[in-house]
């Protein structure tokens, strides 16, 4: 019940001073939005700006919305096979948008392994906590 607990908890303030800005979303055609709601809500409360896309967002949405923001990091969920089949498409628009190598990309969710991540350069966690630590760790590395 600790996942009902966690979607129940109230929506955390936004960070005064923000420690990067993250666009976050689930991967089309994917429409599960509790698992990228709990990453969205933990990397909220660890002092990042997160810009929530919703669900089944696609790869093109994704690249033009963090250009837009000048986002430091891509946070994409991936629970549903189709979505992961996705993530070329996703590699693709980043890299037509000039994002590729510029924007850190985080991926995580039931559909995507460290492997699938890996093939597409970007970081991979398997929970909440995962993902904060990895986005503070790139930040980190980013503002050296």
């Amino acid at each position: 019940m600790s996942w009902l607990k966690s979607m129940m908890e109230k929506e955390p303030p936004e960070p005064e001073s923000p420690i990067g800005t993250v666009v976050i979303g689930t991967l089309e055609p994917d429409m599960h939005e509790t698992p990228k709601e709990m990453v969205r809500k933990a990397l909220k409360r660890a002092g990042f700006k997160t810009v929530d896309l919703g669900k089944a967002v696609s790869s093109e949405k994704f690249a033009s919305k963090a250009k837009e923001v000048n986002a430091d990091i891509m946070a994409v969920s991936v629970n549903i096979k189709p979505a992961k089949e996705n993530l070329p498409k996703l590699d693709q628009a980043l890299a037509s948008a000039g994002l590729k190598g510029k924007i850190i990309l985080m991926v995580g969710g039931a559909s995507v392994t460290k492997d699938d991540a890996d093939a597409i350069g970007a970081l991979y966690g398997k929970s909440k906590e995962e993902a904060v630590a990895l986005a503070k760790k790139a930040i980190e590395e980013l503002k050296k």
